[in-house]
């Protein structure tokens, strides 16, 4: 994959993957509207594996002192953490559904599902739901206060992230809404909630990889560059949003969703074969 197509696309995933507004969707699009082919296992695994470094980057302090405090060891500095010690456990539960919906429904999600159509919609309906719970919830509640319940629900939330165009980001942070979180901290607990979900789907991605004995790819200077930059884009969008919704709600992003969406969907037909 020439240089310059893995730069653009890995400054796509990192601004998208984090905001609400579906990476999957958004990578997927900007190569069909410019004919790029991005669908080999090393540039999947080239995004994950940048992902997952901006959230472990960022969050870095925040995920130790939650694997100690799990673990029963001394709680650390951060507050909220500290009154939350069963954090990892929940995260852990909340991890179950993703894994069921990928062994169910990952190679439709990969394959049958991932087209324009499905992206519009889904782009359009999850930024409705996302107006709704922005709305609707409370907003009271702090990280401190996630619970079982929460990751559940969450966790939930998180498995209709493999049908394309719903963003993983999106649905879980409005399904923490829903469950009267604050903005921020629905947010970081869709976060530290993805870590797993990612990691999972960068190991099998290097595991297929493997089996078709092509893991030379990720000994490129492209490759590196793809994760380096993905990953450093990750974590200035990260910094950003959770600064933004301290401040501002979700309205932004749900007009974004429902315009692209119906951009997509008008794209869509106006491009289907005769």
């Amino acid at each position: 994959m020439p240089l310059l197509q893995v730069i653009v696309l890995a400054v796509v995933q990192g601004f998208t993957e984090f905001l609400p507004i579906s990476s999957t969707a958004h990578l997927y699009l900007t190569s069909w509207l410019v004919g790029w082919h991005a669908e080999s296992l090393d540039f999947d695994i080239m995004l994950h594996l940048g992902t997952l470094l901006a959230v472990l980057i960022y969050f870095f302090n925040d995920l130790l002192q939650i694997v100690r405090n799990g673990l029963g060891g001394r709680p650390g500095g951060n507050p909220e953490l500290k009154h939350n010690p069963m954090l990892m456990w929940i995260i852990g539960l909340g991890t179950v559904p993703v894994v069921i919906a990928g062994l169910l429904f990952g190679k439709d999600a990969e394959g049958a599902w991932r087209n324009p159509y499905v992206m519009g919609t889904t782009l359009v309906v999850v930024g409705v739901l996302m107006l709704i719970g922005d709305g609707l919830g409370r907003k009271v509640r702090e990280l401190a206060s996630v619970n079982f319940t929460d990751g559940v629900s969450i966790g939930l939330a998180q498995a209709l992230a493999i049908i394309p165009g719903v963003s993983r980001s999106g649905i879980t942070i409005t399904a923490g809404l829903f469950r009267n979180l604050d903005r921020e901290a629905a947010a970081r607990f869709s976060f530290l909630l993805s870590t797993p979900a990612i990691a999972g789907a960068a190991a099998k991605a290097l595991w297929d990889l493997h089996k078709q004995h092509l893991l030379h790819g990720m000994l490129s200077p492209s490759f590196a560059v793809g994760v380096a930059v993905s990953a450093l884009t990750g974590c200035l969008v990260i910094a950003w949003f959770l600064r933004y919704l301290r401040h501002a709600g979700l309205r932004l992003f749900v007009y974004y969703r429902i315009i692209f969406g119906i951009i997509v969907l008008a794209l869509a037909f106006i491009r289907r074969p005769a």
